[in-house]
């Protein structure tokens, strides 16, 4: 199918899509709905959108999303229906027009969303720093909780379960499983030390 500027609706919805969306749709001024939900479309949701004039329904939900909501689709004075869930973008909602209208549904699964009409309120920035995709949320949630209480909890859980485990492997020798196991987490844990890596020196 060839895709025309005269077109005033495109649902491809629940395919497998996958890459940045086009900057391109934005000179499809004919266009009233826009579906590309439950598709595996990654990047930012381009400020090209804000272009559609006449768009009135735009469903972008269940993608990979990243980024902020650009500020400019506040512009589209049709827009009725708009649905940004379950994606990871981040940040302040817009403000003003249609975005005073949308309830919550249309940004729930994006935690790092604040703002109107979410109960969440943005920071002193108001925007996030990181999206979720480069934050590391088990380093962080490990260090929130890393206390001495939790210290002598691993000690005491940790203890037995290693005499328990050294013994079975000194009798029956190692496990498949338990080397799977150790692989897998070793694997997970250079994985985290090569995103911080790569942080560092995108910050230097």
């Amino acid at each position: 199918m060839r895709i025309t500027s005269i077109m005033t609706s495109i649902d491809l919805s629940s395919n497998r899509f996958e890459g940045d969306i086009p900057n391109s749709l934005g000179s499809l001024n004919s266009l009233v709905l826009l579906n590309l939900s439950h598709n595996n479309f990654w990047g930012y949701i381009p400020a090209e959108i804000a272009k559609l004039h006449e768009l009135e329904a735009l469903d972008l939900s269940w993608n990979r999303l990243i980024g902020e909501i650009p500020g400019q689709l506040s512009s589209l004075t049709f827009l009725e229906v708009l649905n940004l869930s379950y994606n990871h973008l981040v940040g302040r909602i817009p403000l003003g027009k249609q975005f005073n209208t949308f309830p919550i549904d249309s940004y729930c699964g994006n935690p790092d969303l604040c703002g109107f009409p979410l109960s969440k309120e943005c920071g002193k920035n108001n925007v996030l720093d990181e999206s979720p995709l480069e934050q590391d949320d088990d380093d962080s949630s490990f260090a929130s909780g890393f206390t001495w209480q939790a210290v002598v909890i691993g000690y005491g859980c940790g203890i037995p379960f290693g005499l328990f485990m050294g013994s079975l492997m000194f009798i029956f020798g190692k496990p498949k499983w338990f080397v799977n196991f150790a692989e897998d987490i070793a694997q997970q844990i250079a994985a985290r030390k090569r995103r911080r890596q790569r942080k560092r020196h995108q910050r230097h």
